[in-house]
């Protein structure tokens, strides 16, 4: 079960920031630190990152000790986090709505895949069946999500379904309640300071000593999890 802190654009566009997030997360436990590439970085915008600034955060991470995962939202994302030689990919909710062709562009490199559907209605998974290299995240894209959204929670996770949670509420409540349901991957979004107003991220985000319980303790119950099971 891997913990996946979601820095996205929590950085506020300070790269002085986004080292200590990285260094944050890694401190609290997550296996994964994740940005954003391609959503509000126009020029100017608070989350303009170049393939300089992608090959520093990669840089960062590895420096660290932690693994670096980025969402791919446009065209000039793809470009980036291969600049950036990331061996696995994330798909954003909204990419799977507004440019299937280019999450399809992402599945063909032949790398392992995260698709988040929190937009998605179909009823089939939209680029063929999970496998080993394609994962479906289940998720809500409400910021934040509350308990009455939550609603065709899995029941339970797994490879061939879903195989993981990415997390919108507040708290850790719902990401305890995915691993103990079988999550292998658990999203949460990290900040450094709920009370910030730059972005709205900040508020529904977990704090290093949220993060670090939710590694301790989903750890554990992913380790409870596995032995029931393995008991059946």
């Amino acid at each position: 079960m891997e913990i996946v802190a979601e820095i996205g654009m929590n950085h506020e566009g300070n790269f002085d920031l986004a080292y200590e997030l990285i260094r944050q997360a890694k401190l609290s436990g997550a296996d994964v630190a994740k940005f954003q590439f391609g959503w509000r970085d126009q020029p100017g915008e608070i989350n303009q990152i170049d393939a300089e600034r992608a090959i520093q955060l990669r840089s960062w991470c590895d420096y660290l000790g932690i693994e670096m995962l980025a969402s791919v939202i446009n065209d000039g994302a793809l470009d980036l986090v291969q600049e950036a030689k990331l061996t696995r990919m994330k798909v954003a909710s909204r990419t799977v709505i507004d440019r299937p062709d280019l999450a399809e562009q992402v599945i063909a490199l032949g790398k392992e895949t995260f698709v988040s559907l929190g937009m998605w209605e179909g009823q089939d998974w939209p680029f063929g069946p999970p496998s080993d290299k394609l994962h479906y995240i289940w998720c809500r894209s409400k910021y934040p999500t509350y308990p009455q959204d939550m609603v065709n929670v899995p029941g339970q996770y797994s490879a061939d379904a879903y195989y993981g949670y990415s997390d919108h509420c507040h708290g850790i409540s719902a990401c305890m309640l995915a691993i103990s349901r079988g999550a292998q991957y658990v999203e949460k979004h990290f900040t450094l300071n709920k009370s910030s107003q730059v972005i709205r991220d900040h508020t529904l985000s977990a704090t290093p000593d949220e993060l670090r319980q939710l590694s301790q303790l989903g750890g554990e119950v992913a380790k409870l999890v596995t032995a029931i099971d393995a008991g059946r």
